[in-house]
């Protein structure tokens, strides 16, 4: 398949799955291996243009950044406690992806593991749906630290592809007592650091590679699927919320579970 065409499809999976509990770059993991690409010629493709789906969230969000960042010049507390909570969300991920970056690399092209991952998380969505209790809502702002830290922790469990980052982090917020819509937001915003981290990371160690234009998968890819990944997660973002406000998690979790079993048995074939 030509190239362009395969960075619109996936790039239309991104910006379908980044924010949902369901694994992005699990999906992405799935679509090269059942589509017949090569997971290690795509590898940094897939994680470049997650900054695609985190710019959706500027966008959607930016009266919130500035309002955040007039806020800092003025040193008033609801800007400063924004901040410190998503720097105490971002950094326990930073820490532990630079630290076991190779390992996760390899983990990235086991296509096996994003199956179970996928299984086993739908369970734990249905699990913690069942006995969570959310507080009263609240804000990004007005959440402790203990908890916004509590969610960076969990936020480590998405280094295992399949698990889904915003699935991690907004489950674990639920569980930690936050309500639904906080959470949902708090996933968003932590996307953002999170997101241009790993995408950076990445982006350096294959520096070589693209600047030389010698690889099958080169900017012009990466460009495309970013555009892509953008404006379909702009649509997803509007609409997430106000779903899972209404229908809650549970869907999400019978996705995984029917996905997981599904791609299981295909790949144990």
């Amino acid at each position: 398949m030509d190239t362009i065409l395969t960075a619109i499809l996936l790039g239309i999976v991104e910006g379908l799955t980044e924010f949902l509990p369901v694994s992005s770059t699990g999906h992405l993991i799935l679509a090269t291996e059942l589509f017949g690409y090569d997971p290690a010629t795509w590898k940094v493709f897939t994680v470049a243009i997650q900054l695609g789906a985190v710019l959706a969230v500027v966008v959607l969000y930016w009266r919130t950044f500035w309002a955040v960042g007039l806020g800092l010049l003025k040193w008033r507390p609801e800007s400063v406690a924004f901040v410190r909570n998503i720097l105490l969300g971002f950094l326990p991920a930073a820490v532990l992806g630079f630290l076991f970056k190779d390992q996760i690399n390899q983990m990235l092209g086991s296509p096996l593991v994003v199956a179970w991952a996928l299984l086993l998380g739908g369970i734990a969505i249905l699990a913690i749906e069942k006995v969570a209790k959310p507080g009263p809502a609240s804000g990004v702002s007005q959440l402790p630290a203990r908890q916004a830290l509590g969610v960076g922790l969990i936020q480590c469990l998405a280094m295992v592809p399949g698990v889904s980052r915003s699935g991690a982090t907004i489950m674990g917020a639920l569980a930690m007592g936050i309500e639904r819509r906080t959470a949902a937001e708090f996933s968003f915003f932590l996307a953002v650091p999170t997101m241009m981290g790993a995408t950076s990371l990445q982006l350096w160690d294959n520096r070589a590679a693209l600047m030389a234009g010698t690889g099958p998968v080169g900017w012009a890819e990466i460009g495309v699927g970013f555009v892509t990944a953008f404006v379909v997660a702009l649509a997803v973002v509007r609409a997430l919320v106000a779903f899972v406000s209404r229908a809650g998690f549970a869907p999400f979790a019978w996705y995984r579970i029917v996905l997981g079993i599904f791609a299981i048995w295909l790949l144990s074939r």
